[in-house]
């Protein structure tokens, strides 16, 4: 019976899929069978922005990659960027060299998001 129960228990696993979840995931078809979502601060903001595009799935995609590749704090300077795009624009032109690391960061983040959420 123990062995019965742990070759069903092996099944049921084998059964939930797999693919490649690894960060960057180097297949486009892996990244079709399994998409991200999370909630926080930048799904809130997306969601709440009157762009079309925006929906529930691709703003907890989006913020699921900003997960990995932004900082609590970058998230949140992110933020301001759905609701005044001014302020990205100046952050990008910016000679301070704290908002050049943020833009590179963010441009990374913005990268992956296209690639991993689209």
């Amino acid at each position: 019976m123990k062995n019965i129960l742990i070759l069903g228990m092996i099944l049921a696993l084998a059964g939930c899929g797999g693919g490649n979840r690894s960060k960057g995931g180097s297949s486009r078809g892996a990244a079709q069978l399994y998409t991200p979502t999370a909630s926080g601060p930048i799904k809130s903001a997306c969601l709440a922005s009157g762009r079309k595009a925006r929906s529930n799935h691709l703003c907890g995609c989006i913020q699921a990659v900003a997960d990995r590749n932004l900082s609590r704090g970058e998230q949140r300077r992110a933020v301001k960027f759905y609701s005044d795009p001014q302020s990205a624009q100046d952050i990008r032109q910016s000679s301070r060299p704290k908002d050049k690391s943020f833009w590179k960061s963010y441009s990374d983040y913005s990268k992956q998001a296209e690639r991993t959420c689209t």
